[in-house]
């Protein structure tokens, strides 16, 4: 999947963007890895009670100029991108809104 504008999950209906009040201070403050080249990489684990690589990740990836991104929902190595929506599974989805909540509120994307 490739940076642009607006991103949306696989299985999720709705569309999120970035918003114009994001801050490299703030990605950094919430988790957010810089990369060499000057990206935003967050990775977390949606099950709690699994190891890290064992556990549905959601990824964010940020380009360097705060202008595109990436946002998906993984299996537990990265490789496969997974809708977590057909799962059912509430706990995993749970986690999944506590993670996109928490950057909404922190001002780094917003529901379009």
């Amino acid at each position: 999947m490739a940076y642009a504008k607006q991103a949306k999950l696989l299985g999720d209906q709705r569309i999120f963007e970035l918003d114009p009040a994001i801050k490299k201070y703030t990605l950094r403050d919430i988790g957010f890895a810089e990369s060499k080249n000057g990206r935003f990489i967050l990775e977390r684990p949606l099950d709690i009670n699994a190891d890290f690589n064992d556990s549905f990740k959601i990824k964010v990836a940020i380009s360097a100029d705060l202008k595109t991104f990436k946002l998906t929902t993984t299996s537990g190595n990265g490789l496969r991108e997974v809708n977590l929506f057909k799962k059912g599974d509430s706990k995993l989805l749970e986690q999944l809104e506590y993670t996109l909540n928490q950057l909404q509120d922190r001002n780094v994307i917003r529901l379009k």
